[in-house]
């Protein structure tokens, strides 16, 4: 099996899980995943294999959007395989907790997952803008926004969102909120939010599992679309999340002419947000990929 699989290349892979320490002589030179060596106890054991699994699919779906944009570059597909996903630990040095669960979460991803991660002045090169790196990061990473009291209050951070936002990129909210935010920071919503407890580290592999989770689903919706020629439609923009008011300051103007149409993963949108969105554009519609596909052809 093993063998059949390695001819379809980096774009399927057989991915061998030792639960006990046995069974190297059947995988041979394959690397395998050694739960059997993982020290955590309970559901933490099955949170890091899922989320160890979860990576490993991401990857190939990485590698196959890849081999179908630049079908030619067949020696650029280890590169792509191998390539790290990037992550942004969005956070406030203005309260309590804010640093300190970012300097966790980083030594959690350093320790546990073969990601890379961005820990703000440590990585801007000197001689280059902070505004610039920083942009520039946000809009190639997944981003964990550690949400604590001062959070909404910081400009940067606030950035951060919106750059992410504006960018289609991974997100998850880690609720570490201690007391309370005087003002939430509206365009926290519509993405997955993980409770922390701002005192204790012991959710950060929740955390990190449900972030892998969203680079997982960002990678499908774009093997979905590089699969279906539908997607260079000027008139639709398809999102990788369910839609919100920002996404109309993304929509760029082609021949003097917005999108009017957005496509996103199911499920459908309710009729209440719906309307809030005719308000604003009353020519635009918005439909669920399953709904689109049926009524232009059919799923590719």
């Amino acid at each position: 099996m093993i063998a059949d699989v390695n001819t379809r290349g980096l774009t399927a892979r057989v991915i061998p899980v030792f639960m006990d320490g046995a069974g190297r002589e059947v995988v041979g030179e394959i690397n395998a995943v050694r739960y059997y060596e993982w020290s955590e106890i309970g559901d933490l054991l099955d949170v890091r294999l899922i989320s160890r699994l979860t990576y490993e699919l991401a990857r190939i779906l990485r590698t196959y959007i890849a081999s179908k944009e630049h079908p030619e570059a067949t020696e650029g597909q280890l590169d792509a395989y191998l390539q790290r996903v990037r992550v942004f630990l969005s956070h406030s040095k203005h309260d309590e907790y804010g640093e300190k669960i970012a300097w966790a979460i980083e030594d959690f991803l350093s320790k546990n997952m073969a990601l890379s991660q961005f820990f703000d002045v440590r990585d801007i090169p000197a001689g280059l803008p902070f505004p610039t790196v920083l942009q520039h990061y946000v809009q190639h990473s997944a981003l964990i926004a550690i949400y604590t009291d001062s959070y909404s209050s910081r400009e940067w951070c606030r950035r951060e969102i919106i750059e992410a936002k504006r960018a289609d990129r991974p997100l998850v909210i880690a609720d570490c909120i201690a007391d309370i935010d005087e003002r939430s920071f509206p365009y926290l919503g519509n993405v997955p939010v993980v409770r922390m407890e701002p005192k204790a580290m012991e959710r950060i592999p929740y955390v990190v599992a449900r972030l892998l989770d969203e680079v997982f689903k960002d990678y499908l919706w774009s093997a979905r679309l590089a699969h279906d020629e539908r997607h260079s439609n000027a008139e639709v923009r398809f999102l990788p999340r369910t839609p919100e008011l920002i996404a109309l300051s993304g929509m760029r103007v082609s021949a003097g002419k917005a999108p009017a149409t957005i496509v996103y993963p199911d499920p459908p949108l309710g009729a209440e947000e719906v309307q809030l969105f005719h308000d604003v554009r009353a020519d635009l519609t918005l439909i669920a990929y399953t709904e689109y596909a049926a009524a232009n052809g059919g799923a590719p």
